[in-house]
């Protein structure tokens, strides 16, 4: 087991070096990213072109605008997998400098905020058409105020991001490529870090259990809900909850833990090594949101389970006539070897 010494703050200089298992995320994230670049490009795709080439009226709807834009964050962030995967392979070496370093690692949380502000704006939508239906009916089914609030999603994240682009992200010579920061700036990286988990992702979540939660309520004791939209409703917090339980709620908790230790002045003991591992495991786990997250299209679309039954149905009248004529090709052969068995 490889092991690195987790440096102490400069006010602490005489203090131990905590080691870590630093070889665990050499093996651990790059097998997560290799499973998350083919699912997280080929799911948001095919996502992104049933949206764009879907009936005019389906694309139009507000839920489909969020779920786009949604989208359009996780091609982001699967573009700079592949970078990451070279970095942990060859033993934490950076060698795209440091302004795509600072870029890639902003990317993620650009996902990682982006993703949880959409699927905010997705649950209170569901929250208003279930509980409020007629009053949502006029302000909130035009494209036009989905657009809006996508604009206002995007704004906010990016002035969340922002500051993390002033935090060095790699080491004096260049080698490393930070996910945080330095150690040397972390005693500004805490505070950071903690208000962004505040305002990025407490607060939508508190507001998600409060939508969904009535909309449990209603739906249970509501039988005048439409049975697919009952179905969608209920596909819908499954999905969410489970994307926050997985990959949003264990690594904000894991990561202020792991930054917390950073800065301990006490003792070495083994709950820092331990949380340093759960924190490499949460960053896979986050970076997962990006596979799941297209399974928003078949939850919200009405007609994705026909487009898919079309593609499906086309794809095999087209390779029917190819599988006919290999079998008749092979048919001859086995026509031409008996003939050639029955001569003298």
């Amino acid at each position: 087991m490889a092991a690195e010494a987790v440096p102490t703050p400069p006010g602490n200089v005489s203090g131990p070096l905590c080691p870590v298992d630093s070889a665990f995320a050499q093996r651990f994230l790059p097998t997560v990213y290799l499973t998350v670049i083919p699912l997280g490009l080929l799911g948001n795709a095919l996502g992104l072109w049933h949206l764009c080439t879907g009936r005019r009226e389906g694309a139009r709807q507000p839920l489909s605008l969020l779920v786009g834009n949604l989208g359009l964050a996780d091609l982001l962030y699967v573009s700079t997998l592949p970078f990451l995967v070279s970095y942990y392979l060859r033993g934490r070496e950076w060698l795209f400098g440091q302004p795509w370093c600072r870029l890639t690692r902003s990317l993620f949380h650009l996902n990682l905020y982006a993703s949880i502000g959409f699927l905010t704006c997705i649950s209170i939508h569901r929250y208003l058409g279930i509980v409020h239906p007629l009053k949502a009916r006029g302000r909130c089914q035009g494209a036009a105020s989905s657009g809006w609030l996508s604009a206002l999603v995007w704004l906010w994240v990016m002035a969340q991001i922002t500051p993390d682009l002033a935090f060095s992200k790699t080491d004096k010579r260049g080698v490393k490529c930070h996910d945080t920061t330095g150690q040397d700036d972390l005693g500004t990286y805490v505070p950071y870090t903690l208000a962004v988990t505040v305002t990025g992702f407490v607060i939508p979540f508190l507001i998600i259990i409060g939508c969904y939660c009535h909309v449990v309520f209603v739906l249970c004791r509501n039988d005048s809900v439409e049975p697919g939209l009952r179905r969608r409703s209920i596909g819908l917090v499954i999905l969410v909850m489970v994307l926050f339980s997985i990959c949003f709620l264990p690594y904000h908790i894991f990561r202020n833990l792991n930054l917390f230790y950073r800065g301990w002045q006490g003792s070495c003991t083994r709950a820092i090594g331990n949380v340093y591992v759960s924190y490499q495991v949460t960053r896979g786990l986050a970076s997962l949101n990006s596979a799941l997250n297209p399974l928003l299209y078949v939850i919200t679309s009405r007609d994705w389970r026909s487009r898919v039954r079309s593609i499906r149905q086309s794809a095999t009248q087209c390779l029917r006539p190819t599988f006919r004529s290999q079998a008749g090709e092979k048919g001859s052969v086995i026509l031409c070897k008996g003939g050639s068995s029955d001569e003298p």
